[in-house]
C-alpha cells in the first residue's frame, strides 16, 4: 500500500467520523439533554456560590506533587547511563525535596481538610 493511498483512506475515514459525530447527537434531542444540568435533578440555588479555598489549595498541591513525581519517571532508563551514581543522587534529591515539601504542608495545615 502506498503512502498516498494510506493518506486518502485516513482522510476519508476522518471525514466520515466527523460527519457521523455531528449528525448523530442531533437525531433525538431530549428535554433532559437540552437542559443545562444533566445530573438528574433540578439545580438548587445559584451556580455562582463561592467555593471554599481548600478545594483550590488541595488541587494545586496535587498538581504540584504530581508534576514533581513525573520527574522520577525516566529514572529506570537513566540507571543505564555511564554514571548511575549521578542518577541516584538526583533521584534522592527529588525525593528529599518532595518529602520536605510534604512535611512543610503538613506542619502549615495545608492537608487538614476540616478546621
Amino acid at each position: 500500500m502506498t503512502l498516498a493511498m494510506m493518506l486518502i483512506i485516513s482522510a476519508l475515514l476522518s471525514i466520515i467520523l466527523m460527519m457521523i459525530s455531528f449528525w448523530l447527537p442531533q437525531m433525538l434531542p431530549d428535554t433532559e439533554k437540552l437542559s443545562p444540568y444533566e445530573c438528574g435533578f433540578d439545580p438548587l440555588g445559584s451556580a455562582r456560590l463561592p467555593f471554599s479555598i481548600r478545594f483550590f489549595l488541595v488541587a494545586i498541591l496535587f498538581l504540584l506533587f504530581d508534576l514533581e513525581i513525573a520527574l522520577l519517571l525516566p529514572t529506570p532508563w537513566a540507571i543505564n547511563l555511564p554514571h548511575p551514581s549521578t542518577t541516584i543522587t538526583w533521584t534522592s534529591m527529588i525525593i528529599l525535596l518532595l518529602t520536605i515539601g510534604l512535611i512543610y504542608e503538613w506542619v502549615q495545615g495545608g492537608l487538614d481538610w476540616a478546621e
